[in-house]
This record gives structure tokens, sequence and C-alpha cells, in this order.
């Protein structure tokens, strides 16, 4: 008899093709959003495959009496309890380094963008201003760009930058000090992040430490009105702070891929408008055509193994 496997959001189509060889799949996409009838039918399945939306909380798992698999179409687990799944012998299987390549291209097209200022090029070019010489422009050769973690993404930026003649600096106290050879880096205390970026990347995991950990008083120390991105997890920068510290100009612009709530509510998006140099993309940043075959794929092949091989 096939094990049950339930997926949550969306998959790419020739995985789920595949995984129908090999299992009983129950496909419902919008299912992360009623959590009654995600309670009611995890109960039977023996794997799950979600995105970051579906709450695999403790009391989710208290249901999943045959639950052994849990596969992330991403890489973040803040939306899975592991402690818990440890103790229930389920293996949590993230897609490690799939989506990698597509969120450091969008940083460092954030970067590009938010330095020429393109948001208000378009927007005044959009209403007929044509602001050539109003609206200055700047290059991000010699520019130094700060990474808050080192892991597999932030590594896939540095590559990047640094073939644009970046300077990169990096704050990570989990990575051995042979890095900065290997890639050419400095690593620094957090507080060099702030003072000597024009650039802050956040690339960190969300853990008790590192919510809020932008907040008003590390944007004040921060020195050259840097351009701050976040593709992480949101609640790592205080979002009030952040527009505070924009208006105030201690920073010079801002990209966010992910959100302290998501989808945004009014109370953020009324306080943004055009004059801002901002981007806001639905935390679509490790999500692309190419990202979603490769995640899609890589725990479909570990679900296959997991259970059959």
């Amino acid at each position: 008899m096939k094990k049950k496997i339930l997926i949550t959001e969306f998959m790419e189509e020739k995985s789920i093709i595949l995984l129908r060889k090999y299992f009983n799949i129950i496909y419902e996409p919008q299912l992360w959003q009623k959590d009654q009838e995600l309670e009611d039918k995890i109960h039977e399945c023996h794997g799950i495959i979600v995105r970051n939306k579906s709450k695999i909380n403790k009391k989710i798992l208290s249901k999943a009496i045959n639950l052994k698999f849990v596969g992330r179409l991403g890489v973040g687990l803040d939306n899975i309890d592991t402690d818990f799944c440890a103790i229930k012998n389920i293996h949590v299987q993230p897609a490690v380094g799939m989506n990698a390549d597509s969120v450091a291209e969008y940083v460092l097209n954030c970067s590009l963008s938010l330095l020429k200022n393109i948001p208000l090029m378009h927007e005044g070019t959009k209403l007929g201003h044509w602001p050539r010489t109003t609206i200055i422009s700047r290059e991000i050769q010699g520019k130094t760009l700060g990474l808050l973690g080192f892991g597999f993404i932030a590594k896939k930026v540095c590559k990047i930058a640094q073939a644009f003649g970046v300077k990169i600096i990096a704050y990570d106290p989990y990575v051995s000090n042979d890095v900065e050879n290997e890639y050419k880096i400095n690593l620094v205390e957090i507080n060099d992040i702030y003072l000597s970026s024009d650039i802050i990347s956040v690339h960190l995991p969300l853990t008790k430490e590192t919510k809020n950990l932008l907040n008003f008083k590390t944007f004040l120390s921060m020195k050259k009105n840097p351009i701050i991105i976040n593709s992480s997890r949101g609640t790592i920068i205080n979002e009030t702070d952040l527009l505070r510290a924009y208006d105030e100009k201690l920073i010079c612009g801002f990209a966010l891929d992910v959100y302290e709530e998501e989808p945004i509510k009014k109370k953020f998006y009324n306080q943004i408008n055009t004059s801002m140099n901002c981007i806001l993309t639905p935390h679509v940043a490790g999500v692309t055509t190419e990202s979603n075959i490769r995640v899609s794929d890589f725990i479909t092949r570990s679900a296959i193994n997991f259970f059959i091989n």
C-alpha cells in the first residue's frame, strides 16, 4: 500500500507527477489557509510537503500519528516545530541551496536599482518630470557590502558582488576564519557592519537573538546611510524603525521581500509612497521558474529516498 503524502502549497507539476508514481498524493495548494482541514487530513499522512506559509506546529504535529517526513520547499524552518519533530522522530528536510542563485540575484538586483535610485527615476519619468539631473545615481563598484550571516546564500551573493568590484565584509560568529581567504572577504564584528557598509543585506535565520536585530538604535549607528535589503525573515528588521530611519535619512533606501506579517497589512503599506527609494516584493526572492524546478525536484527525490530507497 502506497504511503500518503500531503502537499499544502504550490509545487512544480512534473515533481508531483513523479511523486504519484510512488505515493498516494493529496495536492491542495491552498490548504495552508485552512487550519482545521489541515488538522483533519494530516493524521492519515506519512509525509507532508510545505513552503513557508503552512504552520507545522505542535498542535498540528500532535495529530500526525503516522507522520515521518516533512519536506520544506525552501530553506527557513521557523514555520516548523523542529524540536517537536525531533521528539516524534520526524525527519525534516529543507531544500538547502536549491534557491540560493535566485536569492543572490535578487540581492544584487536590488542593490543596483537602489544605488541608482531606479524606483524614483521610474516614477519621475512616468509622471513626465524627466528627473535626469534632479536625482543622483551611484555605481556599485567600490562600495562595501555588509552581509549579516555568511551561509550558503550569502556566499552566492559574495561571488556575484565581487564581479562588480564590491568589497565584502561579513558578520557570522558560526563560520570559521578560513572563509576569509577562501572567499576574499573580511569577517568583522556586527558593529563594523553598521559602521562601514554602503549596503547591508540580511542572511540570518529567525531566532530569539535575531528578532528585531535591526532596530532604531542600530540604524542610528549606521554611518554611511546604507541601503538595507532583507530577503531572509521579516521580523529580523523592525519595520516601524526602518521607516523612521528612512524618514530621518539614516538609510537611503530599502528592499523588503519578507515582512513582519504576510501578506502585508494596510498599517504598513499605507506608510509607503512613490517618493521613497524602496522596492517591495511578495516573498519571491527565492521563487523563480528555475528555482522552483530545483526545489521541487530536490524534495521529491528526498521523499523517494526516505521512504522507498
